[in-house]
């Protein structure tokens, strides 16, 4: 997969890399959005009921495409949250 595949599903470029289709791209990124949204979620809760959904979707949307987070696993997603809100808050 090329780093254009990868900065589309993170939000990072609206550009459809070539050999791949937009319908699927919007798939693969709405799901990289869940499952960071759904691991960072189980782990602060407070904050997302604090935000309210229209800013958790926004907060979570720029997470996705800020962060350094480059772990095959959403479980390892904790840190670098934290790190990232560390960085936008300071």
């Amino acid at each position: 997969m090329s780093a254009a595949f990868f900065d589309y599903v993170r939000g990072r470029c609206d550009e459809v890399p070539d050999g791949y289709e937009l319908r699927g791209l919007q798939v693969y990124r709405y799901l990289v959005w869940l499952g960071a949204s759904q691991m960072v979620s189980a782990s602060f809760p407070a904050l997302r009921e604090q935000l309210g959904e229209s800013a958790w979707v926004e907060l979570i949307e720029d997470f996705v495409k800020q962060s350094a987070w480059t772990s095959h696993f959403y479980g390892d997603l904790d840190n670098e949250f934290q790190t990232y809100l560390a960085r936008v808050t300071a």
